[in-house]
């Protein structure tokens, strides 16, 4: 069992500890493959791994603990783990509310190794700060659906990976670990849409990035004593977030950045980053460019890639 102990109640905090994993051992070597694993564009395994060791060499350099679960992985699990293609996307595995674990669970048949073997990790990690998947009792729920905005609200998109069946079970586990408000928006049902943190992302304490037609989705806002409803705009303003609304992006490298702490977002080399920084809460943030466009492939961006374990 690990030291630590789970901490996140923001997305912006300081990170003291994320968990990563390296991209499958293997390449994806035609279109028509990329396109029935549902990416976009064959992959060369080697150039994966050098943009995930690009992202880890970014957490080390920050000073944060940087934890892979693959290596906790028994032999015969890592033989398994080693082709799985979409093992780097730990965000859909669990997410941290407060100081508890909750794990997500998949909504494809090929995700579900990882998430069992992940799952398993984060038990002997963090004993009962985690709750296993038989006492949550969700089905279909990925994480990157998942804002944690402040100590009083998480933010969640019932859509395409994540059914509201799923929402109304976890949003009592939310409760518990201390949160007051749970809001759920359900945006458009496409690819480019996927999950939440394609179509907005917390930028600042106070600052949230997000597509301009969610300006126009109501939120349900589910409290212990009842719900209600609201659009998206009076919910974020209520809690303190000024919206920098886009009209043009690129959702992935454009919208699925990381905080590293409240002054420094780690982003894609293929991030419009002078588009961010037009607004004045961005211009003098530090920005830390990788290069994770082999990664990008699958469809998802530096956000998608990480599980914050640990936030100051």
């Amino acid at each position: 069992m690990l030291q630590m102990k789970p901490n996140c109640w923001s997305e912006h905090g300081e990170l003291e500890a994320v968990m990563i994993c390296p991209p499958a051992k293997v390449d994806i070597p035609t279109l028509k493959v990329a396109e029935d694993v549902q990416w976009s564009a064959p992959v060369q395994q080697q150039k994966a791994m050098n943009n995930f060791l690009e992202l880890q060499n970014a957490f080390l350099d920050a000073g944060v603990e940087v934890l892979d679960y693959s290596k906790e992985l028994s032999e015969e699990d890592q033989l398994l783990s080693k082709q799985l293609l979409n093992r780097f996307f730990v965000r859909d595995l669990a997410c941290v509310f407060g100081n508890t674990i909750l794990p997500g669970d998949p909504t494809i048949f090929m995700r579900e190794p990882e998430y069992v073997q992940a799952h398993g990790v984060l038990q002997s990690w963090f004993g009962s700060s985690f709750i296993p998947p038989a006492k949550v009792g969700i089905h279909a729920l990925e994480n990157g659906d998942v804002l944690v905005l402040n100590q009083n609200a998480v933010f969640i998109n019932a859509g395409l990976r994540t059914s509201m069946e799923s929402v109304e079970i976890l949003k009592q586990h939310i409760f518990q670990a201390g949160f007051s408000e749970v809001a759920v928006i359900s945006v458009p049902r496409r690819g480019d849409t996927l999950h939440l943190d394609m179509n907005c992302n917390v930028a600042n304490e106070d600052l949230i990035i997000a597509m301009e037609f969610m300006r126009h989705f109501p939120v349900r806002v589910m409290t212990e004593q009842g719900d209600r409803y609201e659009m998206v705009p009076t919910f974020l303003q209520r809690h303190g977030f000024e919206v920098y609304w886009l009209t043009e992006y690129n959702s992935v490298p454009d919208i699925n950045y990381f905080n590293i702490d409240p002054e420094t977002i780690l982003l894609s080399k293929q991030a419009h980053k002078q588009m961010l920084k037009k607004h004045p809460k961005l211009a003098r943030k530090k920005y830390i460019e990788i290069d994770v466009t082999e990664l990008e492939k699958a469809g998802g961006g530096i956000r998608c890639m990480t599980l914050p374990l640990r936030r100051k």
